[in-house]
């Protein structure tokens, strides 16, 4: 009998011998995987990797001189390649090689080479392998002459570019000339090349955005105020007073020519916008303006009245006046406004002002209750036109009233002395002679006004004698002379002599004139409520009598042989000295005098040339004795 054994290996032996038969077929699986890749690049020595292609060219095995050949050959995109440019209707096309795009078809063979060859061993082994599994396409190495791409551009410009052009509103004469405005374009050349070299890297067709600046300018429209304009010139301005009554002034044409050379067209800048404004000239419009004011301008006038002596109520015998200013600034803004919307018959803007005393007013309500002065003078041997310019004067000052505390001006309310407005010429007294001129006589008024203020007892503030004595002014009813008058006459030459004086009472003064032509007289009339003043006066009569000189005779070479007239009468000088004291509840309120010196005056008479025996002649007409 045999016996057999069994012997039990160690577990740490198994596990060295599996050990050492894993790394051996790891080694044995690098020692292939590096004999291949050695024999990879062994069998592609000098030639490019498969899978490589440029631009869709395959390159796969090719030495680097054939690859370049292909190339050359086949890529042809620098010659046929379309770039498209556009804007809006307008489209240009160009090849790469006008843009300045040629092919380096040696260097795009190299870079083709290059891949799996660079990187280091890990990157190369990588680009080899995924050119190998999928196929890598590499871009072409293009050399790119820019300044050509930019002259190319610069030639797009000049048909792209264009100035802006702000809008144009004009006037010529009557004609309103209005342009638009552009905006302006321009291309930006430099922006526009990073568009173009990007799309030349693809190395394919394609459209290039144009990177074109717009630039609006401020005004681009001027229609709205072309239009405005038109408006302005499309018929003739028509002003005049609101609720115009019959007798007012107005109404006033401007025609369409003046206001052409009166329209602004201003520029009104805003930031980066601006507007043309159409307007009238204001200070173009003032000058008409102020003519109108002449004619419309009046200061407010009282009701006038005649004191009814019977009833002791006052009689109206003419309207009040609202008074009236014309508001330039305000008749301006109207006419703008109004010219824009197409209006050309506007009112004028007015302020007005209330009169104090009302077509109602009573006595009552004035304070008038009596007659608290009269005067009356005397003007035999005068004229038709003396007579005619004292009814003119005497009336302008019927019914007026003067109010507490006022100081009343003649001249003032006297007005315009002239032919126009009723007057007549007749004799007067300027620079040293008698001489012919408008409103001979209206001194009487004056003469006959101011003895009414005195024997009235109220304050004179400005009074002025004439230069010689004058008899009209010295007469009395019967035709005589009063030596004692002379002193009390008062002449005025508006506006450098006038007559004042002043109302110092609590109460309205009425004045009253009534002229009796045929009795050659003038009474002067104040109505108001007496106070208890009282007047008392006295005079030195003329004194210091000078004799008038000898006549004098001068040839006038508009008059007829031994055609002779008087043209100055003969006075003689004195000094006359009047004092007045007004009384009132036995205490002064007022003192003063009036002290007058008449130059001696002297007779002139004028004769025609060839005229002989001259005194005789005088003598026998009663003429410069």
């Amino acid at each position: 009998m045999t016996t057999y054994s069994q012997s039990r290996s160690n577990p740490y032996d198994l596990v060295l011998q599996l050990l050492a038969a894993l790394f051996g077929g790891v080694a044995l699986f690098v020692l292939g995987v590096a004999l291949w890749v050695f024999g990879y690049q062994l069998w592609y020595s000098g030639r490019i990797f498969p899978g490589v292609s440029m631009a869709g060219v395959d390159l796969s095995g090719l030495p680097v001189a054939q690859a370049a050949s292909r190339l050359e050959q086949a890529l042809t995109y620098p010659q046929r390649g379309k770039i498209v440019f556009r804007d809006g209707d307008k489209v240009w096309v160009a090849t790469p090689a006008e843009l300045g795009v040629g092919l380096d078809s040696a260097s795009s063979a190299q870079q083709a080479y290059r891949l799996g060859r660079s990187g280091g061993l890990f990157g190369s082994l990588e680009d080899q392998l995924r050119s190998w599994q999928g196929g890598v396409d590499v871009s072409p190495v293009l050399l790119f002459d820019q300044r050509v791409a930019y002259v190319y551009l610069q030639k797009i410009a000049t048909e792209i570019d264009r100035p802006v052009v702000e809008a144009r509103l004009e006037v010529e004469g009557t004609d309103v000339i209005a342009e638009p405005g552009q905006i302006g374009r321009a291309l930006n050349v430099d922006a526009t090349m990073v568009y173009v070299n990007a799309q030349l890297q693809t190395f394919r067709d394609g459209e290039v955005p144009l990177y074109i600046e717009e630039r609006t300018p401020q005004v681009l429209d001027a229609s709205a105020q072309a239009e405005t304009a038109r408006q302005i010139l499309s018929a003739p301005l028509t002003l005049g007073l609101p609720d115009a009554a019959e007798g007012d002034p107005g109404p006033w044409t401007i025609s369409v020519e003046t206001l052409a050379k009166m329209l602004v067209i201003a520029r009104l800048e805003n930031g980066p916008t601006a507007e043309f404004q159409v307007a009238l000239n204001a200070e173009a419009l003032r000058p008409i303006l102020e003519d109108i004011a002449a004619q419309v301008n009046r200061a407010p006038e009282n009701a006038r009245f005649y004191f009814d002596d019977e009833t002791r109520e006052l009689v109206l015998i003419q309207n009040a006046k609202i008074g009236r200013t014309l508001d330039s600034d305000g008749t301006i803004s109207i006419i703008n406004q109004g010219l824009s919307q197409g209006q050309h018959n506007l009112a004028l803007q007015i302020i007005t002002t209330q009169p104090l005393v009302p077509d109602t007013a009573t006595a009552a309500s004035l304070g008038i209750t009596e007659l608290v002065s009269s005067q009356t003078s005397y003007f035999y041997g005068s004229s038709g036109a003396r007579i005619q310019n004292i009814q003119t004067a005497a009336a302008r000052f019927h019914g007026y009233l003067v109010a507490p505390g006022e100081t009343f001006s003649m001249g003032e309310v006297m007005g315009d002395i002239s032919l126009d407005s009723g007057f007549a010429e007749a004799l007067i007294i300027f620079g040293g002679r008698t001489i012919k001129g408008v409103g001979g006589g209206v001194c009487q008024v004056s003469t006959t006004l101011f003895r009414t203020v005195f024997f009235g007892g109220y304050p004179v503030e400005e009074r002025y004698a004439h230069a010689y004595r004058v008899y009209y002014y010295e007469q009395t009813y019967s035709g005589g002379i009063d030596p004692n008058l002379a002193g009390l006459d008062a002449t005025v030459y508006f506006p450098l002599v006038d007559f004042k004086f002043t109302n110092d009472s609590p109460y309205w003064l009425l004045m009253e004139t009534y002229v009796n032509a045929g009795a050659r007289s003038l009474t002067w009339k104040f109505y108001s409520t007496s106070d208890g003043r009282t007047v008392e006066w006295n005079t030195t009569g003329p004194t210091g009598i000078v004799p008038a000189p000898k006549p004098l005779f001068r040839e006038n070479s508009e008059l007829a042989r031994n055609e002779i007239q008087q043209v100055d009468w003969e006075a003689d000088g004195a000094d006359v000295l009047v004092t007045r004291t007004v009384w009132r509840g036995g205490t002064v309120i007022l003192q003063d005098e009036f002290r007058t010196h008449y130059e001696p005056w002297q007779a002139i008479c004028e004769y025609g040339p060839g005229t002989k025996d001259l005194e005789t002649r005088a003598e026998n007409k009663g003429l410069c004795q």
